[in-house]
């Protein structure tokens, strides 16, 4: 199956009058996918897809409410949805027969003490408990470690509680829905949450054109790779050693988007590797990782083990290299502390710029803040003083490159309520849109710039943007602003801006 042809029609979301609003989101979801990433997936799952807007409405809303809670167990009597308009055990039927459903799994222990509560455990584990050689009214904790070395295999719930069993059913499909999730959000952090129970129709996004090409995957083997390092993720988050999981790190990609990715992993397990003194593994994550932080954290950690000649070498050739503020702090104390030790020659530290500074005596405001009362005192007719603190110049900046931000660059954009690119914050946020970027500012320099950012304003009232305020941002302010501040102190502050946007928005 091909990718579909650019859309410029964008799905709704539904209204939370609907009380099955999150189902009507749900099939929003699975519609996106099937329509933009069908090429992706299986045929099989393609099928297993297809089926569900097969099902009844209340057998699609019991299905989509399994699907939005933990886990892929779950115990049927209670599985209390009175929205559905039909017994939950009438949906649930239709359900099984459709296929979705192990209807006998095999639970571990840890699942069965999960699902059920102690006075429901103890009746059956009660023999087993004495078979042990424990006393029958241990708390939960305590039960499972008694009978965790003795049970340690699987099995269905008959066989764990007898005739104290309640029916437990398994998804079949949450593998499935989990890769959709993965596709729609771009990331397996937001859970189904996030999007099938908000209502997101009261904010106004910005129309992004959705191609084959500025898709964050392009084949089905690169969402493959971001679910192997999101379990690898999942491992180190769980406790396992490092060191096994540096085994299972995939290899690296040429997809931009994933590397970035990749690096956020090799950075926190070189972290955790270096917390369970695994030293050289750690230092082998570093040095893979192209992570800003990684390079900071291999050198500290050279410094610790007195490789002081080592970190001087790779401190020496990274100081000539573009840093961000935080990069250029550290490695300047990093190559100070080195110097000292190896009797080299400290560089020299940064140039400090004048600051001007004005000095106000002012009585305490009776109501407000201290910033309202020297706006006011700095306030005249002819010279308008206003208080905006980070808003204004990341309104100006957001308005000049507007376009740049939302360009559908691909892993920026993976559905149509984003509120601003999913890499903003990323290493390669900029170097990924470098050409554009100075497209923008070659505005400031020949003039056209108060055009744009006007034109902008005007055009995209209240559409969302990472770096409009819009309840702050007037056209009066845009213009007193424009007519006050020289181009080339803007594109020294958006600039600035760039180098490190987490930090400086």
């Amino acid at each position: 199956m091909s990718p579909a042809k650019p859309q410029s029609n964008q799905p709704g979301t539904a209204d939370l009058d609907n009380p099955l609003y999150y189902l009507e989101n749900m099939e929003t979801v699975l519609g996106w996918v099937q329509s933009h990433h069908g090429d992706l997936l299986t045929a099989e799952e393609l099928d297993r897809l297809a089926s569900f807007h097969t099902l009844s409405m209340p057998a699609r809303a019991l299905l989509t409410r399994m699907v939005m809670r933990t886990g892929d167990l779950f115990r049927s009597d209670k599985l209390k949805y009175p929205e559905l308009g039909v017994p939950e055990a009438s949906a649930l039927d239709e359900i099984m027969e459709a296929g979705w459903l192990d209807t006998d799994p095999l639970l571990s222990l840890d699942e069965l003490f999960r699902l059920f509560t102690l006075g429901e455990l103890r009746p059956a584990m009660e023999p087993l408990l004495k078979a042990a050689g424990e006393p029958a009214n241990l708390p939960k904790g305590r039960m499972r470690d008694a009978l965790l070395l003795r049970f340690p295999d699987p099995l269905i719930v008959a066989d764990w509680l007898g005739q104290h069993a309640r029916p437990v059913i398994r998804l079949k499909t949450m593998a499935l829905f989990d890769r959709v999730r993965l596709m729609f959000f771009g990331n397996l952090r937001q859970s189904w949450s996030d999007f099938v129970l908000v209502e997101l129709g009261h904010q106004q996004y910005e129309p992004v054109t959705f191609t084959p090409d500025s898709r964050a995957f392009q084949q089905r083997s690169e969402v493959d790779l971001y679910l192997a390092m999101h379990q690898c993720r999942e491992w180190l988050d769980q406790g396992v050693p490092a060191h096994e999981v540096w085994q299972a790190v995939p290899s690296p990609s040429n997809n931009a988007w994933l590397t970035s990715r990749r690096d956020r992993l090799l950075l926190e397990l070189g972290r955790q590797a270096e917390r369970q003194g695994e030293r050289e593994l750690a230092l082998e994550a570093f040095a893979s990782s192209g992570h800003r932080e990684a390079r900071l954290k291999q050198l500290r950690l050279l410094e610790r083990m007195k490789r002081h000649r080592e970190a001087w070498a790779i401190a020496s050739e990274w100081q000539n290299q573009e840093l961000s503020d935080a990069e250029a702090q550290g490695l300047a104390r990093i190559l100070k502390r080195l110097a000292s030790r190896l009797g080299e020659i400290p560089p020299l530290p940064p140039e400090q710029p004048l600051i001007r500074e004005i000095t106000l005596n002012l009585p305490k405001p009776e109501v407000g803040s201290v910033e309202y009362a020297v706006r006011d005192h700095l306030y005249r007719d002819e010279a308008p003083v206003l208080y905006v603190e980070n808003t204004l110049i990341n309104g100006l900046f957001g308005l000049l490159c507007w376009q740049t931000i939302f360009a559908p660059v691909p892993g920026a954009f993976f559905h149509p309520f984003h509120v601003g690119p999913a890499d903003l914050t990323r290493e390669d946020f900029v170097s990924r849109r470098k050409a554009s970027f100075e497209q923008c500012f070659a505005r400031l320099a020949d003039g056209s710039y108060r055009e744009r950012i006007l034109a902008n304003y005007r055009a995209k009232q209240g559409t969302t943007n990472p770096f409009v305020i819009w309840p702050v941002i007037t056209e009066e302010l845009l213009s007193l602003a424009l007519d006050c501040l020289p181009p080339a102190d803007l594109e020294r502050l958006f600039r600035r801006l760039l180098l490190n946007i987490r930090e400086h928005r």
